[in-house]
């Protein structure tokens, strides 16, 4: 079940006995992983930069779907900027709560995802009442423009304003998910009330 909101990926309730897991950092992985988990070694058509592993942390070359460990071998796995992009998001989540007891998930918002849509992201995401709902992009209106180097590549970096509406407004262009025991999901909601929210003009409600 989801737990809180973190502000950003340094807000995590991790301890300091705790071992860590991270599945697809990439170019960017938290510090604080004992262990980086990732797939693609020499693709970076998913990610802007080449893989990089701190000193202390050990590489293992695995999918995200079907990772390499026993159950509960983790305390805390934190995947970030990686659940919109699996081919199959039931297995990948389940495999998360198979060998860790506690996480983190983020993922662009389905504003976000119209910020900055990405060719390789499969799912637009968002949370709706405590649970994690994905709907599948191809089903979707076509996304015309790509502004995805504007608003994670230079903005963030560039713009004190940007960097203020993320602090006060931590949702709106990402979903941050810090869960116990169990993630709640949804992929491709049949159920109109869902559905609504990728497939209806949207409205102050």
């Amino acid at each position: 079940m989801k737990i809180r909101t973190p502000y950003t990926r340094e807000d995590l309730r991790i301890k300091r006995s705790d071992r860590v897991l991270e599945v697809g950092p990439g170019h960017n992985p938290t510090y604080r992983a004992n262990v980086i988990c990732e797939k693609f070694l020499h693709d970076n058509s998913h990610r802007c930069g080449d893989v990089k592993v701190y000193p202390h942390q050990e590489l293992v070359n695995a999918d995200g779907e079907h990772l390499p460990f026993e159950d509960k071998a983790f305390d805390y796995v934190i995947c970030n900027q990686v659940l919109e992009h699996t081919e199959h998001p039931d297995v990948f989540l389940k495999e998360q709560m198979r060998v860790a007891k506690r996480g983190y998930i983020e993922t662009p918002s389905y504003l976000g995802e119209f910020l900055h849509p990405k060719a390789s992201h499969r799912w637009a995401i968002l949370e709706i009442d405590g649970k994690l709902v994905l709907f599948e992009k191809s089903k979707m209106a076509a996304y015309a423009h790509n502004y995805g180097n504007v608003f994670l590549n230079y903005l963030p970096y560039q713009s004190l304003p940007y960097k203020l509406l993320q602090i006060v407004e931590p949702q709106l262009t990402a979903n941050r998910y810090e869960w116990k025991d169990t993630i709640e999901f949804i992929i491709n909601p049949e159920d109109e009330y869902y559905r609504s929210f990728f497939t209806q003009p949207w409205t102050m409600e």
